[in-house]
């Protein structure tokens, strides 16, 4: 049975419309206004699996954060039906609560001028933890992002970094099944990101929590995922394997070319030359010509190394939010 699943979820608001400018056009707007229906999610469905991690994609304004908010009970679909562990996640029965986590990375969820160690003592009381178990869990994941030193120290004095880690102990002191993560690696640097990632990565191991990621940095999905939901204007235009999309929508490779003497000059002809460092090049070539092109450069020149890689992830991403599941252009709907 999925941990998560969305049935046709639809979410809509009324927004007001002002029509002009100026002053005139505001005044009239305080005694007649118009409205429009904003879809922010459009028929939404997707099920996930016990301990699977999905990356759940779409560019600002796309409906994640609102799929997300439906799942986690905080608003109600305007049509649809969700199962979240077998919960309906609007109803907000206490059982559901202690199953599940949101972590948003732009919310806090921690006491801003209180030390850490006192907001997870009050997560132990909302959510009613034995002293043993909130020790080993606490002391689990303390020792995991290494913030043993950071503890006692009031929140507003530690960086974002340190700060979203203390945030994700927060989350999961309760041992959720379900972890529910809107952008957790958002203004990182690269080092903090990379610990996230690796943190999570574990924590999926051991625990076997499912999870479902929005994320902008492809860093995150490509190291944490292997699942992408693609929503783009409220409707999912694409749900498959990660290695699917790249090979599907991926129509270029990187060919990487170390020749023994100074690199030809004549490479255009086997695509578009990204670098040229001396005698080492980079072109992108067309996926399904890349291993004539080799034979061929092989078969002109001495060459001491080659490497083929693919398309970066956010490229693939971005070709799918053009063109659609179909490779087609993309339908524009609503927007959220």
């Amino acid at each position: 049975m999925p941990a998560v699943v969305a049935d046709n979820l639809v979410k809509t608001y009324r927004a007001a419309v002002r029509k002009g400018e100026g002053l005139g056009a505001a005044f009239r707007g305080l005694f007649k206004r118009e409205f429009k229906e904003v879809r922010a999610v459009d028929g939404v469905s997707f099920a996930v699996e016990p301990g699977e991690m999905v990356a759940f994609l779409g560019p600002n304004g796309a409906g994640k954060t609102t799929t997300l908010k439906m799942l986690a009970g905080l608003i109600y679909p305007t049509s649809g039906n969700a199962s979240v562990l077998g919960f309906v996640p609007w109803e907000r029965t206490n059982e559901y609560r202690r199953r599940f986590a949101l972590v948003m990375g732009q919310k806090n969820q921690l006491w801003w001028d209180l030390p850490a160690r006192e907001s997870f003592r009050l997560h132990r009381e909302i959510y009613q933890i034995p002293p043993d178990r909130f020790r080993k869990i606490h002391d689990e994941l303390i020792d995991l992002l290494k913030l043993s030193n950071l503890v006692d120290r009031p929140v507003r004095e530690l960086s974002l970094g340190e700060r979203m880690k203390m945030e994700l102990t927060a989350a999961l002191l309760h041992t959720p099944q379900v972890l529910f993560l809107d952008e957790p690696t958002i203004g990182l640097d690269v080092v903090a990101q990379a610990q996230l990632r690796d943190f999570l990565k574990e924590y999926n191991r051991t625990h076997t929590v499912t999870a479902l990621l929005t994320s902008h940095y492809m860093k995150d999905v490509e190291q944490l995922c292997e699942r992408a939901i693609v929503i783009n204007h409220g409707r999912i235009v694409c749900d498959e394997r990660l290695a699917d999309l790249t090979e599907r929508f991926g129509r270029y490779r990187i060919v990487k070319i170390q020749f023994a003497n100074e690199a030809p000059d004549d490479l255009e002809r086997y695509g578009t030359v990204i670098d040229r460092r001396g005698p080492v090049v980079r072109i992108r070539t067309p996926r399904a010509q890349t291993a004539s092109i080799l034979a061929d450069v092989l078969d002109r020149w001495t060459v001491d190394d080659v490497t083929v890689e693919e398309v970066p992830l956010e490229e693939v991403i971005a070709e799918v939010f053009r063109t659609g599941p179909s490779g087609a252009p993309a339908t524009v709907g609503a927007s959220s």
